[in-house]
Order: C-alpha cells, then structure tokens, then sequence
C-alpha cells in the first residue's frame, strides 16, 4: 500500500496533475511524499476523504501553494491548525465529520475560502474571525454544540447558504438579519425560542427551515411570504386533556379548532368581549365629555356592567 501511494504522488509530480485523489487509503499521517523537496506546486485539488488523519503538517501551504481545494472530510482530525490560514488561494474546506474541537482565529485569513463545510463535529463556538471571510458563500456548521453564532458573522457578505441545524442554539444573533446575500437559512433541531423580528425582511431571503425547535411558538411577520420549514415546532397540543371551545347559534353548535386553546388556559386572566367592548366605548366617551355634569348624566343612562367597570 504505502509503495502503491508513493507511486501515485510521483506520478502527479511528474506529471504536473491539478487534482490528487487519496481518498479510502486508511492513512494515519500526512503522506511525506507529498511534503518531499518542492512538494506539489501545481495542485489545485487535494481529496482525502475517509481516512484516519489526526492532523496537518505546519508546511502544508508552503509545499501545496496553489491548493484551491482541500477535502477532508470523515477523518479524525481534533484542530485546526494555525498554517490553514496560509493557503491564501484556498477556495473549497470540507472538514465534515470530524472530532473538531477548535477552529483556529487563522482562519479569517483566507480571504478567497466561498465554501466552509465544518458540520458533524464537536464545536462549541466558531471564531470571531468568520466574519473576515468577505467570499464566503456556504457555511455548514450543522450538527456540533454551538450554543451561538459569532456576532461578526452578518460581516459575511456574500455569504447566501448557512445551515446550523442541530446544534444547541437558544437565539438567532440580530445581526444575522443584515446578512445582504443570505438565499437560505436553516437552523432545524435547535432549542430556539424566538426570532429576529427583521428576519426575512430582506428580498433576497427565500427559504428559512426551523423544524422540530419545539419551544419556538411563533415566527416574524416577514417570513410569511417565504418558504418555511416549521413542523414539530412550539409544544404539542394534547386534545383530551381540555374540553374544545365552541359557541352555539340556535340549535347549532360549531366547535373551535384545538389550536385555540393553546392561547390561554382557564387560569390565565381573560377579559370576556362584554367588558373589552364596554372599556372601549368607555374610552371613546371619556375623550368627548367635558365636564362632571355631562359625565353623571352619561353614567345614569349607561349600563350597570360599564358602572361596575368604572368603580374598579
């Protein structure tokens, strides 16, 4: 095996290839003949998927200058580290499905990165420094345990496809409604409670997935014209356990949908319509009588309901 993978870099070093595919090789290391004398000057493309690699040399942008593209994903590699920040010509990072723990600050560095595919790790946070990503245009950060987005990340103006499902997210920073590109969103399988009352409001934001966020009860008034994904989200609603609201008309009666109750229970305090209706007219002649006389006159007239209302 390691005869047959020398072989399969020389040949691309002799042969000047653009891509190198090392994928399925079960290799524990970064092969050495790739970072041998000069290394691979004209790669562009780098697949070394499923493998067992744990890390990557210090040299690595130094020996591949003009890697464009760098696949690693299903590996066990745990950082990041410091030399990604030099491959400056970097457009393509696969790290899915990894043991990530740290995404390096160096990684703002690269300048002309557009696709970012960090999902199926075990990250806590992401860096400030995403937000110096100015071409970003895909960040998959799906399925790790951040618990928020850098603030810095509405900074990402090209960025138009951001998935952060499944992760441990409690709110969505404000900041991320300016994001000017942003086409698609999807945050499903997180602890979200509410959203940014702008999100959506820019025309360019198109479909917004919030599934099974099930302490989600409501969503901006913005995004009603989008395409949403919101099933399994806010608290199941048990219909057996509260009698279905319903009014009568004759000897007809029309029963509520189950929904309806959700808005209140019989112990939270409800104004009945009668006395809404009865403070509203109370409102609408108070601003029109002048005068304590015109006021008695007005309360002998009135209705025993709006003369209890006016005693509390």
């Amino acid at each position: 095996m390691a005869s047959e993978l020398c072989k399969t870099i020389s040949v691309a070093r002799l042969e000047k290839h653009k891509n190198l595919f090392l994928n399925y090789r079960n290799l524990h290391h970064f092969p050495l003949e790739l970072l041998k004398d000069e290394g691979l000057q004209y790669l562009e493309r780098l697949y070394m998927k499923r493998n067992s690699l744990t890390t990557l040399p210090e040299n690595l942008a130094q020996k591949l200058p003009n890697l464009v593209e760098l696949y690693l994903h299903s590996n066990n590699i745990v950082v990041v580290p410091e030399a990604i920040g030099s491959l400056v010509k970097l457009q393509c990072l696969d790290l899915s499905d990894n043991a990530l723990e740290i995404v390096c600050p160096e990684i703002g560095r690269l300048r002309a990165l557009r696709h970012l595919r960090l999902a199926n790790n075990q990250l806590q946070f992401l860096p400030p420094e995403v937000g110096d990503l100015k071409e970003l245009q895909t960040l998959d950060i799906s399925t790790n345990r951040l618990l928020t987005l850098p603030e810095r990340l509405h900074m990402c103006l090209s960025l138009q496809y951001l998935t952060v499902d499944r992760n441990r997210l409690w709110y969505v920073p404000r900041h991320l409604c300016q994001l000017p590109s942003l086409n698609e969103l999807s945050m499903a399988g997180n602890r979200l409670a509410f959203l940014p009352l702008d999100l959506g409001r820019s025309r360019e934001l198109q479909y917004v997935y919030v599934d099974n966020n099930i302490h989600l009860k409501g969503l901006p008034s913005y995004l009603y014209n989008k395409v949403i994904g919101c099933s399994g989200c806010g608290a199941p609603i048990q219909v057996s356990e509260v009698k279905l609201l319903s009014f009568s008309s004759g000897q007809r009666t029309v029963f509520l949908p189950a929904e309806v109750k959700a808005i209140g229970t019989e112990h939270d305090h409800v104004l009945p319509l009668q006395e809404l209706a009865m403070r509203s007219l109370y409102h609408t002649y108070h601003s029109l009588l002048k005068g304590g006389q015109l006021l008695v006159l007005w309360l002998t007239a009135a209705p025993p309901s709006v003369c209890r209302l006016l005693t509390c």
